[in-house]
């Protein structure tokens, strides 16, 4: 069918990209100024623009308005231009209510993007790469800033997280899990995936969601195996897709749980002086991903409901006492854990730390290269989400997420912490399925959390909302780790995810306001 070709796909998603850049610009009427302390800039252009700022403190920039927003100096353009004529060379010039020529650009390049991640058109390795090469042609970035981010500290840590599920893989240790969970829930696919899926989630609060995912992964595969599973079969989509969806909302449970977490509670802290511990974020958090955890998977259950006919094989065999190589693995990957867990205390990168754990499995015999050369899904954890940081990473200082930051939440300004709580989750939960949940966080907090003190709403209530609302990644394979290591065995496409991604993200936003609704209200938050 025509319609279906990779050919017509292709066209239609640049189609797409030449009509967004064909539509028209918002200039916007204010501006941001920094690194003009003297005021020279506003000083030879008040004739036009008015200061809007109330800080004090120029150091830190000001904000001029334009007085006449049909006068064609009333631009970023302009301003650009007379701060080239006085010889300005550090100041800088960001569009806050109005969206850059730069922005604009990197609309277009999203909108093909998601196109061809959701279609398919051709494999998802070379539309990540494509990320690079377009940043660089549309000039939204030089080459080192488009590049940079594939071999990014996050891309090396889910190597490692990758090399270690190779490794319990191959010592026997996932057969052990396997044997283990199937010993409880018989030979159901459902109960089996329910187990599995629901304990690494909630494990997820206190470990990486990347490594739980990748460890319940090759638990699952060699009894998909076992089972005739094939990809591509609702079955298959629901075993596939339920780890990363219940590891994703486990990681909302504790300040550990994901670096979003981590960032919401350190900019409350920054800008209010409130501080949330990690018992505070505990009490307020993990109710929520207790009860999100097992509805994700639930949700992928009603979405792929997997096929009666399949059954887990019955084990009768006694695995006998552990092996040297287990427990040499274990050990490694025990130590690994902790000094991943104790980073507040150590300030190792997790990549770092993981790398360590590497070298460790290797130099112990654990694992040879040739081991993590045949099996390591380079793809997925080079090209795949490395491209998705670089193309998050370019949504923020393009002005492309701060622009429609700016544009969405006066919307949502003066109705209450209600309103506000699910305008901030449900932008929060889109925007950091094309950047990482940890920008999200970083991007959003300083717009929302002066709105939420003049609504007299607490700043903790938005600071909790963003790290949690972070979680629902579910669109897009880029959207966060666990999404990228299930892809990358190839049992499901992405437009299944983001199938079950669509109906997932609205439900788990709504637990997340109806439980705060009802729990934060007897803690007294709200």
């Amino acid at each position: 069918m025509f319609f279906r070709t990779k050919g017509f796909q292709l066209c239609l998603a640049f189609i797409l990209g030449i009509v967004v850049l064909l539509l028209p610009r918002p200039e916007g009427t204010k501006f941001r100024i920094t690194g003009d302390e003297d005021r020279m800039l506003f000083r030879s252009v008040s004739q036009n623009f008015k200061m809007a700022t109330t800080h004090k403190d120029y150091k830190k920039g000001y904000i001029l308005e334009v007085k006449d927003p049909r006068n064609p100096v009333s631009t970023g353009l302009f301003l650009r231009e007379k701060a080239i004529k006085l010889k300005l060379t550090g100041v800088k010039i960001d569009y806050l209510n109005g969206l850059s020529p730069k922005a604009k650009r990197f609309l277009a390049v999203l909108v093909v993007l998601v196109f061809l991640f959701v279609v398919e058109p051709i494999p998802l390795e070379i539309t990540a790469i494509c990320i690079g090469i377009f940043l660089v042609i549309m000039r939204i970035c030089d080459v080192r800033d488009a590049w940079a981010p594939y071999m990014h500290p996050v891309v090396v840590f889910i190597m490692c997280c990758l090399i270690f599920a190779i490794s319990l893989d191959k010592a026997g240790l996932t057969k052990r899990i396997g044997y283990f969970i199937i010993r409880k829930a018989g030979t159901s696919v459902t109960r089996f995936t329910f187990i599995l899926s629901v304990g690494l989630g909630i494990a997820s609060s206190f470990m990486h969601d990347a490594a739980a995912c990748a460890i319940g992964i090759v638990t699952m595969l060699p009894l998909m195996r076992a089972a005739n599973i094939e990809p591509h079969t609702r079955t298959a989509k629901f075993m596939m897709l339920s780890l990363p969806f219940a590891c994703s909302c486990g990681g909302m449970g504790t300040l550990v749980g994901g670096g979003r977490n981590m960032v919401a509670a350190a900019f409350l802290k920054e800008f209010t002086g409130i501080e949330i511990t990690f018992l505070d974020w505990i009490k307020f958090a993990m109710p929520v991903a207790l009860i999100t955890v097992p509805a994700a998977v639930a949700v992928v259950y009603f979405v792929f409901r997997p096929d009666s006919k399949y059954k887990l094989p019955q084990f009768d065999e006694d695995l006998g006492s552990w092996t040297s190589l287990e427990k040499k693995t274990v050990v490694i990957v025990a130590l690994t854990f902790l000094l991943w867990l104790t980073k507040n205390f150590h300030g190792i990168h997790y990549s770092v730390t993981g790398m360590l754990g590497v070298a460790a499995l290797v130099f112990s015999g654990v694992l040879k290269w040739e081991d993590i050369h045949a099996d390591l899904e380079w793809g997925t954890a080079l090209f795949i989400f490395g491209g998705g940081i670089s193309l998050g990473l370019a949504m923020g200082y393009s002005g492309a997420a701060e622009y429609f930051a700016n544009l969405f939440f006066p919307l949502v300004q003066g109705g209450g912490w209600l309103l506000l709580f699910i305008g901030v989750g449900a932008f929060g939960a889109l925007v950091t399925n094309a950047m990482a949940n940890v920008a999200a966080a970083a991007l959003i907090l300083p717009i929302v959390i002066p709105m939420a003190q003049l609504e007299g709403v607490d700043p903790r209530v938005i600071a909790l909302c963003l790290g949690m609302a972070t979680s629902f990644a579910m669109l897009l394979v880029i959207g966060c780790p666990p999404n990228a290591i299930s892809y990358s065995y190839r049992y499901f496409k992405a437009s299944d995810l983001a199938k079950a991604g669509a109906i997932a993200t609205p439900v788990l936003l709504t637990i997340l306001v109806l439980v705060a609704a009802a729990w934060w209200r007897v803690l007294g938050l709200v």
